[in-house]
């Protein structure tokens, strides 16, 4: 829903003071007056126009909330019309204080009706709402907001609250609330009268319309009509049109008339434009009659071109030697093509056009004939006259008017301002033309039209889009509505919409180019010409006494008027009955009989209320929502009958056959026969679902729904950051009771893992060994050596992991202790003692024998921190002998001299023993990856095996130490960060499990569900996330249609994607805490991660080496540890939760996982016992027995063929359409292509899955597999022309294509598109039939996709769209771009496509079928230009992209992409690959999201390694 806001001021406090209600406004004293009067009782104010009504009600506004029963009430402000909302909202924000919230609401910012949610926090965000009566009436119909929620509501213009019109249906639900919840009502307007036959009448039907008294000012009248004086009323009389004219001979008539009998009469009413030609020549004269006419008839002529143009490319025969039909402009047409759409062109059509065309100099600029051949270079007619007219063209009524505006044009002409008021649309557009053109107003006038926004579009085929018929844009209106404003325009030919409410300047003359038919009219209009020295001008033909004595009776009965209601102080009484509602200005008056009998039901629930008035809207509204395609008219509801009305529902609404016609009772109008039928149906339809408990067919849209297909509260999720501060479980933690777990390697103990954690046992394979984690026993510390135990395992650990895995010291307690273990399992704190000891080792070398080669750790004292290998004694080498040639060190004499060189600091000096042996040895490595295998993903462990063999270097024996950790020691130290990622791992999957109730799914699958791409594990959830995707869509699609049997595919549609969209996901994820159970931690342990977070300081560190600190068993763990990943993260786990319960037990696994995760699933119980079949078969016919046979599957219910089989263009009242059924079944197909796929490919990623099942899913590969495989072309049921023409040119194509050119080129084939839905429709119909077995109904999907689903992998070729953006992001060419153009330029349609690379164009313009295939043409056209090295538009040879400096990521925008070019800033809403930029922007993206799928597949290898091989690397000092 768009919402716009005028003044984006904040939240109001919780008192206005009154100094701020005093701000800015000085009313008069009359103003004043009205407002006192106001406060007492409701009140419409009677002014005339320009006497600043809008003032008052600013005043009112300002002392309404001040009261305190307003408090938490919005105040709501009422217009007629669109234009009304911009211009008052603005004013209201301009003129209050800046406290205020003022919103505007009307039907031109594209509402969404169904949208509750966000109308409500609309509203309780604002302090004034704008808008249009008919959308708040709607708001109150629905029951999204209520008038007892209101303090004051303010009417526009209020004297159109009569009959039907909205300010009355709000009046409505006003009078169903007690008199104390009503809101004060205030009403404004100039003409209060509506029929001056009847003045006292009218005025009690207002007066009691909207509860209130009409007033005028009564103590200061001499000070409003100072203000608003009237104008001077004059009566310009002309004479009547002559027979002929001095004008062009022939006349365009002249020219065309003479087709009227030929071939353009079933084309063209010509009756109809006859008679209009006639009425504007009487008018206007004959120029502008022709003016009118030219535009007519070439609208006709074009729109009567594109349909030939349509026909034609839809029966264009299909060339298996080209199947895509491609047209390239550039190198001509390969088919005739364009020949034979000249030639259907019928020939007076050709003829009518070529006269068209040589008019075109009297009435257009630069205009192109509809049926000429296309030229790139054709524009679309300009509107401007390109000729003066001479007054000998017009009628004598246009040069009165010249006359008229020439006399008080001179009067002021520094500053005139005037508006020529007339009835029809086509007469303002004539007028704005051609005055501007009349040589005697060429210099004065600067004028244009004014008129409503029309229904151009809605014309029907035979008629042609008339002038009458061009409506005006909102945006259009309000650009010259400023313009006159600012004085750029000084003249408007304006309809009634500027007869009230819009904000003129006051005028220097008024003039009334046709009749005034009545008092409002009148009133309203003379109001624009309020100066001193104005004029209204009334314009009568000499004769019509008809018109003049109706302006006279007008102009005579207002100051009578007036005195019926300038008196008047007290409220009508007594209270009035809502008033009838028949349309404003129909002829046929509600009877009172009727008015007596009618109903109003309200839903208790909600308060929603249905009316007589609100149900015919609601019937069309529900049938607007039934899909439909190209080739079926949209559904409409059909009436029937006169006084007693008989309503048919479109029988694509999957009702029972009784529900599907309704017939009313006797009623004494045809109109209210036809309420009361539609009020019957939409009760009964609500009763059934149909509607919802709001009267709704569909509850929210665009993702803001505010309850699930079950009704269910969806959260607000706006308030979520982006970037989540997660407080996760984590088991890393130290307590009063401490564990002891066994670490086994391949079978043996290696060592003791001490936890304040008892984990379950785990088991993982790491290098080619399996290794096993076992809780052994709880044990508590002694009370007087805790501290000091507590200390040597701490430092013990620090140091391994010092040497084995960080590479570097760190301070902080570790929250894990690695220990070696006796005999007995015992910590062994003699071994421990001796390393701390000795923490660089011992000189004692004498205890070094053969078989410690390559096993034993050793420290260079002049290289702390730099744990070896040792690989031999070189007893024939000393430091001072000479190194061999082609080492490192043979550019010194010796080694001494080297090592001397190379290990001096300025600190110390290089410890180098000269006569002592020298030692060869290797780099200890390094591994602080805790990345692990678990067993479901092992292929052949022995390729996994580590050799961990490094660069021998050379080393004095005599300064080198032994390190007292053994080998098995230091192996468990390199496989630690394994083991503490696999045991948080499997921790919080248990504890996810268990908390919110998931079924009993594989820990090594929840893990992988909850392991985020930021791991950079070499799995992650994104798989899973995809294959659960599907998952989610099958299992609310089932449940919603069974739940909502009645509801069409167009409301299910909208159910499903409030329970599957994000923001609902987003919301069930936080509801349930999914987020502190999530993997998101990075594989690598350079810094050790499981330390105490709060104590991770040399200080902490100091104390509990001293024993001061808080004893560790002082307080019990808190289990959680402190993590920030991105919210989108929650919805990713929640669909790859649901496919990993799916992956492990199929669907029922998948319900009751759906269930826990408080998905719209209807229940954790299995489908087959939910919805089980009909006892009795219903045999299928004849017609279906070689489907079952091609499907291998008897229908239980042959009735479910039938309507799998039924297009919309052959529904009737006797059973429904395949809409629904094509709904289930493409759920269906995407979960049995995404689980053959999953399997198949094992190491896909998930972008790599989706392309390929977009493959095996679209509708060009479904159609192909319904023709080839199943006939379903002969079984489908149309009664559409079209659609079977349309099938019957495919068939043969997709019957002799191989299904491998349809998979792999999909994009190049457009069959229609009811081949495909036929073909998911029948899937579904197996589903439902099956009792919802969802295996027996995979099985039948599969075996009829087999030859499809065996030709998908996860190699196939992606569109050739993507295949150009890809290419040329990777290629650093951010100059390349799309570029649209029109093939036949009358036709206004951009159906080519051109690809340009700097600039040049490199293919195109390629046209075709339609312009998703123009544009893959181009691409694959051009992608294999750019990439060729002989072509002369090469990318190497033409792109400079990557030569130019790139700025750094600073300089990156979020809205753009950073390229060779440097920065590129774009706005996210404005990106398109029609710009370069944008094509940059989204290529990247693209670019960007390919690279992390490619880096979330890293094949499964080695682990990560440190290791110091050679360089300077080698020789850094790391002790510090």
């Amino acid at each position: 829903m768009t919402i716009s806001q005028d003044t984006p001021n904040p939240a109001p406090d919780s008192t206005t003071t009154a100094a701020a209600v005093s701000e800015s406004l000085l009313p008069r004293n009359y103003q004043e007056e009205i407002f006192r009067r106001a406060q007492e009782g409701n009140v419409i104010a009677a002014l005339d126009t320009g006497s600043g009504k809008t003032f008052i009600s600013i005043l009112l506004i300002k002392w309404m909330v001040l009261q305190e029963h307003a408090r938490d009430k919005v105040i709501v402000f009422l217009v007629p019309k669109v234009a009304l909302v911009e211009q008052q909202a603005s004013f209201i924000s301009k003129h209050t204080p800046s406290s205020f919230r003022v919103k505007k609401f009307h039907g031109s910012l594209d509402l969404d009706l169904a949208d509750r949610g966000n109308w409500q926090k609309s509203f309780e965000g604002s302090d004034v709402v704008v808008m249009t009566a008919q959308i708040f009436l709607n708001i109150l119909t629905h029951s999204h907001w209520s008038i007892e929620k209101v303090s004051l509501l303010i009417f526009d213009e209020c004297h159109h609250t009569r009959k039907n019109h909205a300010y009355n249906g709000v009046m409505r639900e006003y009078f169903t609330l007690s008199t104390v919840h009503r809101p004060k009502v205030f009403g404004m307007t100039a003409s209060p009268i509506w029929n001056p036959k009847d003045a006292q009448g009218s005025l009690l039907t207002l007066e009691k319309n909207l509860n209130a008294t009409v007033i005028a000012v009564r103590e200061h009248l001499a000070e409003l009509l100072e203000h608003s004086p009237r104008p001077l009323e004059i009566i310009k009389e002309y004479v009547p049109p002559p027979d002929n004219y001095i004008y062009l001979k022939p006349s365009l008539w002249d020219c065309i008339s003479v087709f009227a009998q030929g071939d353009t009469a079933q084309l063209i009413s010509w009756d109809k434009l006859k008679m209009r030609y006639f009425v504007t020549r009487n008018t206007l004269g004959p120029y502008c009659a022709d003016l009118n006419l030219y535009h007519d008839i070439k609208a006709k002529v074009r729109q009567e071109v594109e349909e030939i143009y349509d026909t034609q490319l839809s029966q264009r025969p299909i060339d298996l030697e080209d199947p895509a039909f491609a047209m390239d402009v550039d190198d001509g047409t390969p088919d005739n093509f364009e020949q034979d759409f000249l030639d259907r062109i019928p020939d007076d059509l050709k003829h009518i056009d070529a006269i068209v065309s040589e008019f075109t100099h009297y009435f257009d600029r630069g205009s192109t004939s509809p049926s000429a051949s296309p030229s790139p270079s054709a524009s679309t007619p300009p509107s401007e006259i390109p000729i003066t007219i001479p007054l000998a063209w017009c009628a004598p009524k246009v040069k009165a008017l010249v006359d008229v505006l020439l006399e008080h044009h001179s009067a002021s002409p520094g500053s005139f301002h005037g508006i020529v008021f007339v009835e029809q649309r086509h007469v303002a557009m004539c007028l704005a033309k051609i005055l501007p053109r009349i040589p005697e107003l060429r210099e004065h006038i600067r004028c244009a039209e004014l008129v409503g926004h029309g229904t151009g579009h809605q014309h029907k085929k035979n008629q042609p889009p008339t002038a009458q018929a061009r409506g005006m844009g909102l945006a259009r209106q309000q650009d010259i509505v400023r313009s006159f404003r600012e004085g750029k325009l000084n003249l408007l030919i304006a309809t009634s919409v500027a007869e009230e409410g819009l904000d003129f300047p006051a005028c220097d003359i008024v003039v009334r180019f046709d009749p005034v038919h009545h008092m409002v009219g009148y009133v309203q209009s003379r109001g624009r010409a309020r100066t001193k020295t104005s004029a209204f001008v009334i314009m009568v033909q000499a004769g019509y006494d008809t018109h003049r004595e109706r302006y006279r009776n007008l102009s005579e009965s207002e100051p009578e008027l007036k005195k019926v209601y300038q008196s008047r102080e007290q409220l009508p009484q007594p209270e009035p009955e809502p008033s009838s509602e028949s349309e404003e200005g129909e002829v046929e008056e509600e009877d009172p009989a009727d008015i007596a009998v009618r109903e109003r039901y309200v839903v208790p629930s909600t308060g929603a209320a249905l009316t007589y008035g609100s149900a015919i809207g609601l019937v069309n509204y529900l049938c607007s929502l039934l899909p439909h395609d190209q080739y079926t008219e949209p559904p409409t509801p059909k009436y029937f009958g006169d006084y007693a009305a008989t309503l048919d529902l479109p029988a694509s609404l999957p009702l029972p056959l009784d529900k599907r016609r309704f017939r009313g009772p006797i009623r004494r109008s045809k109109r209210e026969a036809k309420r009361a039928v539609a009020f019957m149906a939409v009760k009964e339809l609500h009763k059934l679902n149909v509607f919802d408990d709001y009267l709704l067919p569909s509850s929210g849209a665009k993702g803001r729904n505010t309850e699930d297909a079950d009704g269910v509260k969806i959260s607000e999720t706006a308030d979520i950051p982006d970037d989540l501060d997660v407080m996760v479980r984590d088991p890393w933690v130290l307590g009063p009771t401490l564990w002891m777990h066994k670490l086994l390697v391949d079978g043996k103990v290696v060592a003791g893992l001490v936890t304040g954690t008892s984990f379950p046992p785990v088991e993982l394979m790491a290098e080619g060994s399996t290794l096993r984690v076992r809780c052994a026993y709880a044990f508590r510390l002694d009370e007087d050596s805790e501290w000091e135990r507590f200390r040597m395992l701490d430092e013990y650990t620090k140091l391994g992991l010092w040497f084995c895995v960080t590479g570097r010291r760190f301070v902080a307690p570790t929250t894990c202790f690695l220990v070696p273990l006796t005999i007995e399992d015992e910590i062994d704190y003699a071994q421990i003692r001796g390393v701390l000891r000795e923490p660089y080792g011992s000189p004692d070398w004498s205890r070094v024998k053969e078989e410690d080669l390559g096993r034993t750790m050793v420290m260079n004292t002049n290289q702390h921190g730099r744990p070896l290998i040792l690989q031999n004694i070189r007893e024939d080498l000393t430091a001072m002998s000479t190194p061999m040639p082609g080492t490192r060190e043979d550019a010194w004499p010796t080694y001494y001299e080297f090592w001397v060189n190379r290990w001096t600091r300025k600190d110390r000096e290089a410890d180098v023993p000269k006569d002592c042996p020298l030692i060869g040895a290797t780099y200890a490595p390094r591994k602080p990856s805790g990345a692990y295998r678990v067993q479901a993903r092992l292929e052949n462990a022995d390729r996994f095996k580590n050799q961990d063999v490094g660069l021998g270097l050379l080393a004095p024996r005599d300064c080198c130490r032994i390190v007292h950790f053994p080998p098995h020691i230091y192996n468990a130290f390199h496989l630690l960060p394994k083991v503490c990622r696999r045991l948080t791992d499997v921790y919080r999957a248990q504890a996810q499990r268990f908390e919110l109730g998931l079924p009993p799914i594989a820990d090594d699958l929840l893990i992988e569900a909850a392991s985020l791409p930021t791991t950079l594990h070499t799995w992650n959830n994104q798989r899973f996330e995809t294959l659960g995707d599907s998952v989610l869509k099958l299992g609310v699609t089932v449940h919603i249609m069974n739940k909502y049997p009645h509801r069409h595919e167009g409301q299910l549609s909208k159910l499903r994607q409030s329970s599957v969209s994000n923001r609902t996901l987003l919301a069930r994820a936080k509801e349930i805490g999914l987020e502190i159970f999530l993997n998101s931690e990075t594989q690598s342990l350079q810094s050790w991660r499981y330390v105490h977070p709060s104590e991770c300081t040399a200080s902490a560190s100091a104390a509990l080496t001293a024993g001061t600190a808080e004893s560790p068993s002082s307080k019990a763990p808190a289990r959680r540890a402190k993590r920030e990943f991105p919210r989108r993260s929650l919805q990713d786990c929640m669909e790859a939760t649901l496919g990993a319960a799916f992956y492990h037990g199929g669907m029922d696994m998948a319900l009751r996982a759906g269930t826990a995760l408080g998905l719209s699933f209807g229940g954790e119980l299995p489908w087959c016992a939910r919805y089980g079949r009909v006892p009795d078969p219903s045999p299928a016919p004849p017609l279906f027995e070689e489907l079952q046979s091609g499907l291998g599957y008897e229908f239980h219910r042959g009735d479910l063929l039938v309507e799998a089989a039924t297009h919309p263009s052959f529904a009737t009242s006797a059973g429904a359409s395949y809409q629904r059924l094509e709904f289930l079944g493409d759920a269906l197909l995407d979960v049995v292509v995404m689980r053959y796929l999953f399997h198949k490919y094992p190491r896909a990623t998930s972008g790599q899955l989706s392309v390929a099942r977009s493959r095996a899913v679209c509708g060009p590969t479904l159609a192909s597999v319904a023709v080839k495989r199943l006939n379903l072309h002969q079984i489908l049921l149309i009664n559409n022309v079209e659609l079977s023409i349309a099938i019957s040119r495919h068939v043969p194509l997709l019957q002799n294509l191989p299904t491998q050119e349809i998979v792999l080129k999909a994009w190049k084939y457009d069959p229609p598109k009811a081949l495909s839905d036929i073909m998911e429709s029948v899937f579904g119909a197996v589903l439902v039939d099956s009792a919802y077995n969802y295996e027996k109904a995979a099985a039948v999907v599969e075996e009829v996709m087999s030859e499809v689903l065996e030709l998908i992998s996860p190699s196939v070729a992606r569109d050739p769209v993507t295949d150009l953006m890809l290419w040329s992001a990777a290629a650093g060419c951010s100059r390349i771009t799309f570029q649209k153009s029109q093939s036949h330029p009358e036709l206004r349609r951009n159906d080519s496509i051109s690809v340009l690379a700097h600039g040049i164009v490199i293919v195109g313009p390629v046209t075709a079928a339609n312009p998703s295939l123009s544009k893959g043409l181009a691409s694959e056209r051009a992608r294999a230009i750019l990439d060729d090295p002989t072509h002369e538009f090469h990318i190497k040879k033409m792109c400079n992209c990557r030569e130019k400096p790139k700025d750094t990521s600073e300089d990156m925008d979020m809205d753009g992409a950073q390229d060779g070019l440097g920065k590129i800033t774009i706005n996210e809403n404005d990106i398109t690959d029609e710009t370069e930029e944008g094509f940059a922007v989204l290529a990247r993206q693209k670019l960007d999201e390919s690279r992390k799928e490619e880096a979330g597949s890293t094949p499964e290898g080695d682990e990560e390694e440190v290791m110091y091989e050679g360089g300077d690397n080698q020789d850094m000092d790391i002790d510090d």
